[in-house]
């Protein structure tokens, strides 16, 4: 390959927008001001070396440098493929809240992540904008409305698109609309290529459809939903990696395609050598009784022996390089029609060949094997791309091609319909005529059918434009197309639903659920319908999609960080108080989806004001209280406002010290000021509004309070056993009217409230067992989602919520209806978990190993269990169950969770589920009369490292260092429309608990070193805010806003409606700079400067090439404070903030901007490039702008060259340059011009180029890597070794850890290497040759990297780097260093972990990482753990966790230790 195939290449590749780089850039940042912080990650360069050193440590020959952990912090993002199917019961069988609906489950995949959806039906909510817009459409003239549905992004940042408006005359507005919601996701150990729904003889018993999916390395695995495990279930695996046909093909020139027959007889995966893998399945029992199988084997093998279909061989000897193919609908036999290229050609040999495609239509006889053709179809255009299939009523296939659409039927009839004027150029097939105003682009195009004679034509930009299809009968006379409904996302997939549904998933963009309405439009009076050109749409029919009102975007694709972006960068300003926290800033998404995404750690939030008058070190409690009067004696409800949502209005705090305690209750006083009218000595345990919002119910260490409004004693109940006192309360929980307590000698006590009298009494437990009991955690439950259904035994024992009449309330406030049903759940120190109903205390619930956190939680089916007191006393267990808490979790619909804390330090959540388990009511077992049909599925896992302390230490010292680790439920509105229901947990490991739509359950810490005290706040008439007392004492907290916490990342998008390619952080002025990819019109010019060719016809014009600008921005707004724009037909290849010697400074060095630049110029003259240096400079600003500073870029030197500037970097204060094939190190004389110094030949096309101190990293297209060093007296490049293999290296960093280096090496086929510098070692031939230590298989191809700083405890003088990886996918992933012993330790566990779990659909996980080598004897797949793989081990059960632990002679505890100290983002 020599350096024009390299350079056409990339920049065919650019047009695709696949290649085009991918960096990050972590900052410091701070969400108010513009301060400056710590300036770098990397280590400080040293002085100038005035010799070559060689920094690379010798190791002994065969022994490996380093060992690290490659670990997803990202999964990819986006839709690639997708399928619409019944998969799951709840399309089947109603849930049980009459609100919720789902009527079908979307399946999602990118790469290697499996996603699955509910769509469900809801009642539609009009906001008044929708109305006004609604009514502002009304007033709008026929014909003189915008372009429908221009692509907005919303605040919340979930990327909604509005794809049209429905127009004055269109339907009603409908009572329900359609939302998206998260059920399950896989991280697959195979690449998805292709996704089909089939239905199976099993089918026919659930009525639920089956999943099949494809993989890259030519695999079909069968999956159905198991509601025993509340998963995917994988019932076979098909793999054709050995037939004949794969055996010497490249990996990266073969995609595996799926198809399925429409009636589900058979599916097929396209294989190398025109050949595709027939999988047949069994529809009725008359098929099993034709191949006389056992009627018994129907449901345990739903499929007949696969067979491979040779299109050559068994079809036609014409029937080569298959384009695509598609099962036909309508056919008594499985019909694939075959879009093919007999003869290859391209633009360049179009006057000898063209029209080469090709179409086959032949069924399939699964018995016979025999395949006769029904319909061959030639002289089809060369440049084909897709099929089609038609409504079954119509027949036939629509072939799209880059000029034009096509419909052939099954009698060969052609009816084509040009988008442009190039169609008549490149094809001699007849054509209709074309419109002069329609000019189309169809190459990246999706077509999906609306409707039996409508399909859509989704162009690469999103618009939409409807094809109608013209027929008398089966045969079509014309195709008529229309201009664009509507703007879209940029499509990768589409599916028709049921109902006029539309999916249309991205991976550049959210992907959108669409639905379409066709409506009647009269003609204007007075005209006539005449016969429409080809081109033009019938006015009499429109079709119409639904503005956003029914249209919901999936938010997991709303940030995408593929294809394209770079980002380095430094300290922009955001902080939490007066601490710098880094962010992450990533380009993302494509074209006018382009913009950047923000990602942090820990969930970003700001402190609105301190708030030390508060306190509220041991707890802090807001609610709402209602006031009332007295009039005459008789008390008297303030009335308020029904439609106004209650704030909160008191607010109760805690300390420990003075001892023993005080308390405080506040309210607001003026604007922001808190007055405390009450003080009480002693410490609150809880508290919490009773009696329907009128009292305050006060839980103290040894009384039961009940304050009126104001603070004042109501009552007060001693906790006494006759005049004997009790054991301290050590917590408390509270739901009017109950109230429980646990003591610190794990006895309970439960209390009801008599609203009539306003008192509270204790509440008899005697159906509960001995009085003696004891009880590790407990808390009540308020359910409002029609989940807790019960069974009961007997007609006279109804469900708790008929006889329930009082008004109940949930712990966070919130006002739930009298009719909701309330529950005791209650964790004996044996481990048994048990539900009891109130008022009545049935035990409707039992699970006896709650403290093994298995994945599925079910009930037993046990009587009350036994939990005397023992003697001697238990001692406390690690696998104790601390902390137990059932709330709801959710965004639009929560649902019931239970949050598990266990002693150990490992906090579980597990959402509740409809459990359909029969029971025989007629015989109850162990006497129960009650069951509740719910089960609890394990949805997140997390372990903390937790200090030990002294149990029986209880002095007053201890009890005011003791920390808090509790549960605490809240209601939050972060934007107007969303509701947050979620669960913050404090102590010394805070986080956020928190559940979306779309995304799932997620943990984010909260960036505090330690929270003592937690509660949301609405004193101040805001729902989004938040009281915490942490280690900067109590204060006022706030989200930062349109967060997204969709991902395992939080994060916020900052739309800009163009996509970039780099991006930089100058830390000098904690500025961003970045360069955008734009498109400009490319006309081409000889060496005279004369144009070469103009447009010269009708739909023809000049085709388009990528253009840059280079933007200023401020992270703080994100405004553009300067810019430069590059020329039409140039656009950047590096940015890179390098640090330069300069006379303009006391230092001697400063910060500037180097841009390397490719300047196209056609296919007949050779490509050229640039190198800039702008300085960014603070200028006076605008005295009208609120910005104190103000920057611009000031151009200081362009360097012409004479190849394309492909990559920069700084060394000792030179600039590194390549151009061509040459690199050149320049020193910045004068700050006006660069002066070379060295240069060095190296390889074809240099792709990225690393330095650290006076080392270089080269990698370059088809030469691998090279390492050379830099010497200044005299100027000097050194080469010290090379990479011998040819290898496309994207990405190369420096790797080093406790006096190691390695050299990390990334390819376009998605293996990562670490190479080795060893002079020592013969096989390096005298360290003339890289050695490759380990090569690990990533399955996707990486872009850009950053290096971080990682510092051990030890804190070493050199800190260990962390690799920050991007890929094309939309992941991030880091390379973490670890130790030689931890290495061990999780080696040994991977391979337990390899074996001895089942994998999602049976694939193998070492098999996914190894990588094929010829040139050794075994892989080299030691020296890189898997993080994917490793991760699932804190998901598994205890039980499960310790066998494994076992079996490498480790404990558990040991291996969580090892996983949570190198498994962190940075």
């Amino acid at each position: 390959m020599d350096k024009e195939e390299v350079e056409a290449r990339r920049n065919a590749s650019k047009d695709t927008h696949t290649v085009c780089s991918l960096g990050l850039c972590l900052a410091e940042t701070n969400s108010t001001t513009c301060n400056k912080g710590k300036q770098s990650s990397r280590p400080p360069s040293p002085p100038s070396v005035k010799a070559v050193v060689i920094l690379l440590p010798c190791v002994e020959s065969g022994k490996e440098i380093m060992h690290a952990l490659r670990h997803d912090i990202l999964p990819p993002s986006g839709v690639e493929f997708a399928v619409a199917l019944r998969l799951t019961p709840s399309v089947i069988d109603r849930p049980a809240a009459k609100h919720v609906s789902s009527f079908l489950n979307i399946v999602t995949a990118r790469s290697n992540v499996l996603r699955v959806y509910d769509v469900r039906e809801q009642p539609l909510i009009a906001s008044g904008h929708a109305e006004n817009e609604r009514e502002k459409r009304g007033h709008v003239r026929k014909g003189t409305e915008p372009v429908e549905g221009e692509v907005e992004m919303d605040e919340a940042g979930d990327g909604w698109v509005n794809v049209g408006a429905v127009k004055s005359t269109g339907r009603q507005d409908s009572a329900t609309t359609l939302r998206f919601y998260f059920v399950k996701e896989h991280i697959l150990h195979g690449t998805i290529t292709g996704m089909e729904k089939v239905r199976t003889i099993s089918s026919n018993e659930d009525q639920l459809d089956r999943l099949v999916i494809s993989f890259r390395d030519a695999k079909i695995a069968l999956l159905e939903w198991s509601e025993s495990t509340h998963d995917l279930l994988t019932v076979s695996i098909h793999t054709y990696e050995r037939a004949p046909q794969l055996a010497s093909i490249d990996s990266a020139l073969f995609h595996a395609a799926l198809r399925a027959d429409p009636l589900s007889r058979c599916a097929a995966l396209s294989l190398p050598k025109d050949s595709i893998a027939i999988l047949p399945f069994y529809q009725t029992q008359a098929e099993l009784d034709i191949v006389e199988q056992d009627q018994n084997l129907a449901r345990d093998v739903p499929y007949s022996p696969s067979f491979i279909l040779d299109f050559v061989a068994d079809v036609d000897p014409k029937l080569r390089n298959v384009i695509d193919f598609a099962f036909l609908p309508g056919y008594n036999n499985p019909t694939i029609a075959v879009l093919c290229q007999a003869e290859k050609t391209w633009v360049g040999r179009l006057k000898e060949y063209r029209d080469t495609a090709r179409l086959y239509i032949f069924t399939l006889d699964l018995l016979n094997h025999t395949y006769p053709v029904i319909t061959e179809v030639d002289g089809l255009p060369y440049d084909c791309t897709s099929l089609l299939p038609c409504a079954a009523s119509l027949g036939g296939v629509i072939i799209l091609s880059s000029n034009a659409l096509i419909h052939v039927d099954q009698a060969a009839r052609r009816v084509a319909l040009p988008v442009n004027g190039w169609a008549s150029r490149v094809s001699d097939m007849p054509m209709l005529p074309l419109e002069k105003d329609l000019e189309l682009a169809l190459e990246g195009s999706h077509l999906v059918l609306a409707d039996e004679k409508t399909f859509f034509v989704i162009c690469k930009d999103g618009m939409i434009h409807p094809v109608e299809i013209v027929s008398d009968g089966r045969t079509v006379s014309k195709l008529t197309i229309s201009p664009a409904l509507a703007q879209t996302t940029i499509p990768a997939t589409t599916t028709q639903l049921d109902g006029g549904l539309l999916f249309v998933g991205s991976t550049v963009g959210p992907s959108v659920l669409l639905k379409a309405h066709r409506v009647e439009e009269d003609l204007p009076s007075g005209v006539e319908e005449v016969t429409a050109p080809a081109a033009v749409v019938d006015i009499q029919l429109t079709m119409e999609i639904d503005d956003d009102d029914d249209l919901y975007g999936e938010s997991k694709t709303a940030m995408q960080l593929a294809p394209n972006g770079t980002v380095p960068g430094g300290p922009i300003p955001r902080t939490r108080s007066d601490r710098y926290v880094p962010e992450l800033v990533a380009a993302t998404g494509s074209e006018h989806l382009g913009g950047f995404t923000l990602f942090q750690r820990d969930l970003p939030a700001r402190v609105k004001r301190k708030l030390h008058v508060l306190g509220g070190a041991r707890g802090i409690w807001s609610f709402p209280v209602r006031q009332s009067h007295r009039v005459n004696g008789t008390s008297y409800e303030k009335v308020t406002n029904p439609f106004l949502g209650e704030h909160d209005t008191v607010v109760i705090s805690t300390d420990a010290n003075p001892s023993p305690g005080v308390s405080r209750v506040a309210t607001r006083a003026a604007k922001t000021e808190l007055a405390i009218p009450t003080r009480i000595p002693g410490t609150t345990i809880g508290a919490a509004p009773f009696f329907q919002r009128t009292a305050i119910l006060h839980v103290m260490t040894n009384a039961i309070r009940v304050l009126e409004p104001d603070g004042t004693e109501r009552q007060n109940i001693k906790d006494m056993d006759g005049n004997m006192p009790r054991a301290r309360i050590k917590a408390c929980s509270i739901c009017d009217p109950f109230v429980l307590i646990l003591r610190e000698d794990e006895t309970i006590g439960l209390f009801i409230g008599e609203a009539e009298r306003g008192k509270v009494r204790r509440k008899d437990m005697s159906p509960m067992g001995e009085k003696a009991s004891r009880y590790l955690a407990g808390c009540f439950y308020t359910d409002s989602s029609g989940i807790f259904d019960v069974v009961a035994t007997e007609c006279a024992v109804a469900a708790p919520s008929n006889t329930e009449k009082s008004t109940t309330t949930t712990l966070q406030a919130a006002v739930s209806g009298g009719s909701h049903s309330q529950w005791l759940v209650l964790v004996r120190p044996q481990g048994v978990m048990e539900i009891w109903s109130l008022p009545k205390l049935n035990l409707v619930f039992s699970c006896n190993a709650i403290n093994g956190l298995d994945p599925l939680l079910a009930d037993t089916f046990d009587g009350p269990a036994l939990s005397l007191p023992q003697d001697p006393p238990r001692k406390p267990q690690d696998l104790d169950v601390d902390q137990i808490l059932l709330a709801p979790l959710g965004e639009s619909a929560p649902m019931p969770h239970l949050f598990i804390f266990t002693r150990g330090g490992c906090v579980t959540v597990y959402e509740a589920i409809p459990s359909f388990t029969t029971i025989d009511l007629t015989s109850p077992p162990n006497g129960r009369l009650s069951f509740l049909k719910v089960k609890f599925s394990k949805v997140a896992t997390k372990n903390f490292e937790l200090p030990r302390q002294e149990e029986n230490e209880k002095t007053i010292l201890a009890e005011q260092k003791r920390i808090s680790r509790v549960f605490v439920p809240f209601v939050t509105s972060p934007s107007s429309g969303q509701t947050l229901s979620g669960v913050f947990f404090t102590g010394d490991r805070p986080s956020w608990i928190l559940g979306t739509d779309k995304g799932g359950v997620n943990i984010f810490p909260s960036g505090h070193t330690l929270v003592h005290a937690f509660t949301a706040c609405s004193l101040w008439e805001s729902k989004a805010e938040f009281l915490v007392y942490s280690d900067e004492g109590p204060s006022l907290l706030e989200w930062l806003p349109d967060i997204s916490l969709d991902t395992r990342l939080p994060k916020r998008t900052v739309p800009r409606s163009r996509s970039y390619s780099n991006v930089v952080f100058e830390p000098h002025s904690l500025l961003i700079v970045a360069a955008s990819t734009l498109q400009a019109r490319f006309a081409s010019y000889d060496e005279d400067n004369n144009i070469v060719w103009e447009p010269d016809g009708t739909g023809i014009s000049l085709p388009h090439c990528d253009c840059s600008t280079l933007e200023l921005i401020s992270p703080d707004g994100w405004v553009t404070m300067d810019g430069y724009e590059f020329a039409p037909n140039e656009y950047v290849n590096a940015l890179e903030c390098v640090t330069l010697e300069t006379l303009s400074t006391e230092s001697g060095t400063k910060e500037f901007i180097a841009v390397g630049t490719t300047i196209d110029r056609g296919e007949d003259l050779a490509v050229k490039g640039a190198t800039y240096v702008f300085e960014v400079v603070e200028v006076v600003p605008d005295p009208s702008s609120s910005y104190q500073r103000w920057y611009r870029l000031k151009l200081r030197v362009r360097d012409d060259a004479k190849g394309p500037v492909t990559a920069l970097c700084g060394i000792n204060g030179y600039l590194v340059s390549s151009m061509g094939q040459k690199i050149f190190i320049r020193a910045f004389d004068l700050d006006e011009r660069l002066v070379g110094v060295a240069f060095l030949d190296v390889g074809v096309y240099v792709t990225s180029l690393r330095s650290l101190k006076n080392l270089l990293l080269i990698g370059d297209a088809v030469k691998s890597v090279w390492i050379v060093a830099f010497q200044e007296d005299p100027y000097k490049l050194v080469i010290l070794g090379k990479d011998i293999s040819r290898v496309y290296a994207t990405s190369i960093d420096f790797f080093f850890s406790n006096n190691e280096l390695a050299i990390t090496t990334c390819d376009e086929e998605g293996v990562l290497r670490f190479l080795s510098y060893d002079p020592t070692d013969p096989d390096s031939k005298g360290g003339q040759h890289l050695l490759c230590r380990t090569e690990f298989h990533m399955h996707k191809e990486c872009r850009s990297s950053l290096i971080v700083a990682r510092r051990a405890k030890e804190e070493p003088e050199i800190p260990q780097a962390r690799i920050i990886n991007g890929y094309t996918d939309g992941s991030l992933s880091t390379l973490t260093p670890v130790d030689e012993v931890v290495f061990k330790r999780l080696h040994l566990l991977q391979g337990q972990l390899s074996r001895n779990i089942q994998h999602v659909a049976g694939l193998n996980p070492k098999a996914y990482r190894i990588v094929r080598n010829d040139t050794v004897s075994k892989p080299l797949s030691r020296g890189i753990l898997d993080g994917q793989l490793l991760q699932g081990f804190e998901g598994l059960g205890i039980s499960r966790q310790n066998e494994m632990t076992r079996e490498i002679g480790t404990e558990r505890t040991a291996v969580l230790h090892d996983w949570t100290s190198v498994a962190v983002p940075w």
